[in-house]
């Protein structure tokens, strides 16, 4: 079972950049997969989910508007997509997983990211992005 979230690099502000999250020994049929970032110095922060049975998505006040969620079941993928980056984006950024239950999105959605107990992590991918 593995994680790997990958299509970091550098961008100027105002920039986009899409990331990608890719799992391997499993299927991401009935999971929540969730993005989080974690700035220098900073806690690790979550920023966005989907339900990978039905696509709901999940925002952090911080991205909202300006990243996107996305899923693709045939290549066992999940995308973040990025637009309108400032520098204040630039963090390492992890995806991670749990597998659905009964309660888990509403769980989310009520008392965040925090609410869910994350099984896999990937190594992360570094976004920076230059004033």
């Amino acid at each position: 079972v593995q994680l790997q979230a990958s299509g970091g690099g550098l961008v100027q502000s105002g920039g986009s950049l899409r990331l990608s999250c890719r799992a391997s020994g499993f299927t991401l049929d009935y999971y929540v997969v969730g993005w989080f970032r974690q700035a220098p110095g900073k806690e690790r922060e979550g920023i966005s989910a989907i339900n990978t049975a039905d696509g709901r998505q999940y925002y952090s006040e911080s991205v909202k508007g300006r990243f996107t969620v996305s899923k693709d079941n045939a290549k066992n993928m999940v995308y973040l997509q990025m637009n309108n980056l400032v520098p204040g984006d630039t963090a390492v950024y992890f995806c991670s997983t749990d597998r659905l239950k009964s309660d888990t999105w509403d769980g989310l959605l009520t008392w965040g990211m925090d609410a869910v107990v994350w099984d896999y992590w990937g190594h992360g991918t570094l976004v920076t992005v230059s004033s």
